[in-house]
C-alpha cells in the first residue's frame, strides 16, 4: 500500500480557551509560512469580528505549514460545545488529532466530548499540554487524567499509547519534558511526523471527494471545503455530484483552491489526502461526493448532531419597529435565515402558520444567541422568544436533553452552588477538593434547567465560579417546573423618554435595566422587580416645576448604577410571557402583550384554564 509520506492532516482539539488557536499561530510563525517582514494578527485564524472580540473560535478553519519537505494540513476546531457540529465533520478530513489540554484545568467536559468523537472515527492521537508557565500548572497530574479519560472513553491500545508534549503556545516554546521548556515548535513538528499516519496513495483510481464545509463568495458563488478520499481531480474536469437525496448532477469544476498558511491558493490538480476548495456548483451541501461521471461511488452521509435547544423568531411589531434596521420585513428575515443554513449544517428553521414567524432550533444558547448577534449587526430587527428545549419520544419515552456540568468554585460557595442545581434537578456525580481552595464538582442537569442559571452562578460565586457544560444525551423528561426566573419584573405603563426623578422613585422596588434619557414604550420590561410578581411603573415622570424653593433644593442625589443586559443576557433572562427585541441599535425586553389590561385579563383566563 503506497502512502504519501510528504502529507499529514491534522485536526486541533480542546475544551475552550485550552489555546487552541494560539498555538496555531505559532505553528504557522515557526514553520517560515509568513514572510519576515509580514504583519500578523494575534489568533490570526479567527477572522470573524465576533470571533476577535470574544476570543473564541466559532467556525473550523483550515491551514497549513510546510515543514521537512512535508506539508501538514492543520484544522483549527470550535471548543464550545454548541458548535460540535463543526469539531465533528472536521474528524471526517484527517487522519490523527493533536488534544490540546490546559496544564492547571486538566480535562474539562468539552475535552471529552471533541476525544470522544476523535476515537470513535478510530484516529490516532498525541497530546499537547498548553500553558505549562501557568502558575499551578500540575503538568503530571494532567498528563495521568488524561489517560483516565482515554481509557474511560474505550481507546484501543494503539490510541493509550499517545506522545505527550509540553507547551506553552504564548512563548512558542515546546519539549517532552514537563520540567524544561528551552526548545521550540520543532519538537511538536517531529512528533506529528512521527505519529500522524501519512493518507494512502490512491490516486490511481476513481476520484472521490467529499465536502465536509462549505464557503461563499460573491464571485464564485458557493465553494466547498473537503477531502480527497481517492484518485485525482483537475481544473475543468466534468464531474458528478451526488446529493444527499441520491439524485446525481453533472457540472464542470471551474476552479480548484489549495491552502498554504493563512490564504486560498488556486490550484490545476488535486490528488488523495489533499484537503482542497472546490467551486462551480450552485446548490453543493455538506456530505455531498463528488466523483466521475462513469463510476458514481458516494461516501457515507456525514452524521450531524441533532439540535437540543429552539427560540421562535418574529418580525418586530413594537411600537419601535424599524427605527434602527434595515431589513425589517418577513420577506428579507427568511431570506437571511435561509441563507445561514447553507452554512450552518447543525441549524433548522422551520415555517409556522403564521408567515411572520419562524421556528429556528440550535445547539445551545451560544450557537443561537450567536446567529442572533451577526443579524443585528447586518442591520436586521427581529424579536425573539425565550429558549425552549427540544423533547423528544426515546424508545417510547419521553425524554429531555441533560448536560454534564463541571464548576469550580472556591469552597465557601460549594453548598450553594449544590443547593441552586438540586433544585433545577441536577444529580451530583464527583466532588474533588482540588486542595488549593477550590473545589470541582460534576452534575447531570436536564438542559432546561440551565437556561437563564450562568447569571445567577456569577452572583453567588461572586464572580469566583468556572461552569462548563456539554450535551451528555436524552433522558426521561423530569416532571414539573425545572429552574426559571424567581423575580418579577418592572414594566413601564407609559412610553416616552425615562427620567431621573422617575427612576429614583422606583429604585427601591428593584434593578433597572435602562440609563436615563432611554426612549421606552407601554409594556417594554423596565427593570427586576424585588418580589416574584410583576409591578407596572411610571418613569418617565417629570418633577413638577413651581417657584417655591426647596430647603434641601440643592443636595446632590445619586442615582445606582443600571444594570445594562447583553444579549445573552437577555435571551436567558425571559419567561414564557415575553419577547426579546433585537435591532442594530437596542436590545429591549418586552411583555408579549404589551397593554397592562389586556395582560391581566389573559392572566385570569390562563389561571382559570389551569
Amino acid at each position: 500500500m503506497e502512502l504519501r509520506n510528504d502529507l499529514r492532516n491534522i485536526a486541533i482539539i480542546a475544551h475552550v480557551d485550552h489555546g487552541k488557536t494560539t498555538l496555531v499561530d505559532e505553528l504557522l510563525k515557526q514553520s517560515g509560512t509568513y514572510r519576515e517582514n509580514e504583519h500578523v494578527d494575534e489568533r490570526a485564524m479567527d477572522n470573524n469580528d465576533i470571533e476577535k472580540e470574544r476570543g473564541i473560535t466559532i467556525l473550523a478553519k483550515n491551514t497549513a505549514v510546510k515543514y521537512k519537505d512535508t506539508r501538514i494540513n492543520i484544522m483549527d476546531t470550535p471548543g464550545h460545545a454548541d458548535f460540535g457540529g463543526e469539531v465533528e465533520r472536521i474528524l471526517k478530513m484527517v487522519d490523527g488529532v493533536l488534544l490540546v489540554v490546559d496544564a492547571y484545568e486538566g480535562c474539562m467536559p468539552q475535552t471529552r466530548f471533541v476525544l470522544k468523537k476523535a476515537l470513535e472515527q478510530k484516529l490516532t492521537p498525541l497530546v499537547v499540554v498548553n500553558k505549562i508557565d501557568r502558575p499551578m500548572a500540575r503538568p503530571d497530574e494532567v498528563v495521568d487524567e488524561v489517560l483516565d479519560l482515554f481509557i474511560e472513553l474505550g481507546a484501543d491500545e494503539e490510541q493509550i499509547e499517545f506522545p505527550v508534549v509540553f507547551a506553552s503556545a504564548i512563548n512558542g516554546t515546546a519539549s517532552m519534558d514537563s520540567e524544561n521548556q528551552d526548545g521550540k515548535m520543532d519538537i511538536l513538528f517531529d512528533v506529528i511526523l512521527d505519529t500522524v499516519p501519512a493518507p494512502i496513495d490512491n490516486s490511481s483510481e476513481p476520484a472521490q471527494f467529499q465536502v465536509t464545509m462549505l464557503d461563499y463568495n460573491d464571485y464564485l458563488g458557493r465553494i466547498g471545503i473537503g477531502r480527497v478520499f481517492r484518485g485525482t481531480i483537475k481544473n475543468g474536469d466534468q464531474v458528478s455530484l451526488i446529493k444527499l437525496d441520491g439524485t446525481v448532477r453533472s457540472f464542470r469544476i471551474t476552479k480548484l483552491f489549495g491552502f498554504m498558511g493563512l490564504k486560498r491558493m488556486e490550484i490545476d490538480v488535486a490528488t488523495a489526502g489533499d484537503l482542497i476548495a472546490i467551486a462551480g456548483i450552485e446548490d453543493i451541501m455538506v456530505g455531498e461526493t463528488i466523483c466521475p461521471a462513469d463510476h458514481q461511488d458516494p461516501l457515507p452521509a456525514l452524521r450531524i448532531d441533532e439540535p437540543t435547544l429552539q427560540m421562535t423568531f418574529l418580525v418586530n411589531n413594537s411600537p419601535f419597529a424599524g427605527r434602527e434596521g434595515d431589513y425589517v420585513t418577513s420577506r428579507k428575515i427568511e431570506e437571511r435565515l435561509m441563507t445561514q443554513l447553507e452554512t450552518d449544517v447543525s441549524l433548522r428553521v422551520e415555517h409556522t402558520e403564521s408567515p411572520d414567524v419562524w421556528t429556528v432550533s440550535g445547539r445551545g444558547e451560544l450557537h443561537l444567541s450567536i446567529l442572533i448577534e451577526n443579524l443585528r449587526r447586518e442591520g436586521y430587527e427581529i424579536q425573539v422568544s425565550k429558549p425552549q428545549v427540544i423533547i423528544k419520544e426515546v424508545d417510547g419515552v419521553v425524554s429531555e436533553p441533560v448536560e454534564r456540568v463541571q464548576v469550580d468554585v472556591p469552597e465557601d460557595y460549594t453548598g450553594a452552588v449544590m443547593e441552586s442545581l438540586g433544585e433545577r434537578k441536577g444529580e451530583m456525580r464527583d466532588m474533588v477538593n482540588r486542595g488549593d481552595g477550590q473545589v470541582r464538582m460534576e452534575f447531570y442537569v436536564p438542559s432546561r434547567g440551565l437556561i437563564g442559571y450562568s447569571t445567577e452562578f456569577m452572583a453567588q460565586t461572586k464572580g469566583y465560579g468556572i461552569i462548563n457544560h456539554v450535551f451528555d444525551g436524552y433522558r426521561p423528561l423530569h416532571s414539573g417546573q425545572v429552574g426559571g426566573r424567581r423575580q418579577g419584573v418592572l414594566v413601564s405603563m407609559e412610553t416616552g423618554k425615562c427620567t431621573p426623578y422617575g427612576m429614583m422613585q422606583v429604585e427601591d422596588r428593584g434593578t433597572l435595566f435602562l440609563e436615563p434619557g432611554t426612549e421606552i414604550y407601554e409594556g417594554m420590561i423596565v427593570g427586576e422587580h424585588t418580589r416574584d410578581n410583576d409591578l407596572t411603573v411610571n418613569i418617565t415622570k417629570m418633577k413638577q416645576q413651581t417657584n417655591v424653593r426647596s430647603a434641601n433644593k440643592d443636595n446632590t442625589v445619586t442615582m445606582k448604577r443600571p444594570r445594562i443586559l447583553t444579549l445573552e443576557e437577555a435571551l436567558e433572562y425571559l419567561n414564557e410571557d415575553e419577547y426579546c427585541e433585537v435591532t442594530p441599535k437596542s436590545i429591549r425586553l418586552r411583555k408579549k402583550i404589551l397593554d397592562k389590561s389586556a395582560r391581566e385579563r389573559d392572566e385570569k383566563r390562563s389561571k382559570v384554564s389551569k
